[in-house]
């Protein structure tokens, strides 16, 4: 216990810088892509391949962390995010289109290993601890609310003729102080999956085949990708209406509270009140968010939206994490997390790819009303599971 009061703030601060640089990706990549791309269509494209990245780079680090330690490879993918930070720095300010992608890929290999954070957490904890664990961890996103846009706002002019190029530099000492913190984790033994090569492990096709993992997986997939969508969006939608970069920095930085600081009870909520009504109000927000997002386009519905936006992440996220790991046994944690982790990044990256051309060729209302179908799809998943699966769990 004494090893995860001490492990969970180094694990949230971890996961805080992380979403600190991503915020920050996030607020001003599609500017950056749109400025460099001769082609405006492709403006969203350097953030869909990190996506993809990190979806490809999701099965080798979860085999690598299996075999050398998740700290070491938290550790180790810390090299491309540094890496990164100088090859975006270069592009931007010798507007190089390819090397700003090739930095963003670079990101997204880092987020491959970042996004086990959350499972590190859960996987060291007693069962009735692991939503409180994983939100725990993803709270110390909240940070990156007002510092990663705020950040990209306050450093986009640092160097001269070259927005944002500032920005990107600022990223290397986020990454250096996660390296620093990394360096005092120390996980419980039960970590390290060496000691579960005995145990009885089940084919990946009965592990899949789950109504839990089955309905982990829509939750996931969708919910991360309908977030994706429409905030990749968000920031050129803006753009297009004329509003300052202040105003969308402004609302990017309430969106990331919406989608982290919701984590300090989530978990005390999922524990009280079981996933169902968590994951039902994940939903029931993203319908929320995209029914004012057609009302309108002033600031305020940006700023509501998004906000909503954010909280149906969190709940749908938190939610299916704490589902997926009611799916496995320990000695099938590292393949069942990783076809989640690919699973839930493809999705995303396609969501990603698919923002800037939506936006640029049809406009911001095609772009919501395009999520629908994916909320849809989650609605009738976990009433699936709640009253028809024959395979329910008691917790729901």
């Amino acid at each position: 216990m004494n090893l995860f009061y001490r492990n969970i703030p180094i694990l949230a601060t971890s996961q805080s810088m992380m979403m600190i640089s991503n915020s920050l990706i996030i607020t001003t990549s599609a500017l950056v892509g749109f400025a460099l791309a001769e082609d405006k269509s492709l403006a969203t494209l350097p953030l869909a391949l990190q996506f993809i990245a990190t979806m490809l780079t999701s099965i080798p680090a979860a085999f690598l962390m299996k075999r050398m330690g998740r700290k070491f490879g938290f550790m180790f993918a810390i090299i491309f995010a540094l890496s990164a930070t100088i090859l975006a720095t270069i592009a931007i300010i010798y507007n190089i289109f390819l090397l700003f992608i090739v930095a963003t890929i670079c990101f997204g290999i880092f987020n491959g290993f970042g996004n086990y954070y959350r499972f590190a957490a859960a996987d060291s904890v007693e069962h009735d601890l692991k939503s409180k664990a994983i939100s725990f961890v993803l709270a110390g996103g909240l940070i990156a609310a007002f510092i990663g846009p705020n950040l990209a706002n306050i450093s986009h002019n640092w160097i001269d003729n070259a927005p944002f190029a500032g920005s990107y530099a600022s990223l290397a000492l986020v990454y250096i102080i996660a390296f620093s913190v990394l360096s005092f984790l120390k996980l419980p033994a039960q970590q390290s999956e060496k000691g579960h090569t005995t145990e009885a492990s089940r084919p990946v096709r009965v592990i899949i085949k789950q109504p839990g993992f089955i309905v982990a997986l829509i939750c996931g997939m969708f919910g991360y990708g309908v977030m994706t969508l429409v905030m990749t969006a968000t920031p050129l939608a803006m753009s297009h209406q004329a509003y300052p970069f202040s105003d969308t920095s402004f609302v990017i930085q309430w969106h990331i509270v919406g989608m982290f600081a919701p984590s300090f009870f989530t978990g005390s909520l999922i524990k009280k009140f079981g996933l169902f009504p968590i994951l039902l109000i994940g939903t029931l927000s993203g319908f929320l968010c995209v029914t004012i997002n057609l009302l309108g386009t002033t600031l305020n519905h940006f700023w509501f939206a998004l906000m909503l936006l954010g909280l149906s992440w969190n709940f749908l996220y938190i939610g299916a994490t704490t589902l997926l790991t009611e799916t496995y046994r320990p000695a099938e944690r590292a393949k069942t997390q990783a076809i989640n982790e690919f699973s839930v990044f493809t999705t995303v990256a396609l969501a990603s790819l698919s923002a800037g051309s939506l936006q640029h060729l049809y406009g911001w209302k095609v772009v919501n009303m395009g999520v629908l179908p994916l909320l849809t799809i989650i609605l009738m998943s976990i009433l699936w599971l709640k009253f028809f699966s024959a395979g329910k769990r008691s917790y729901l």
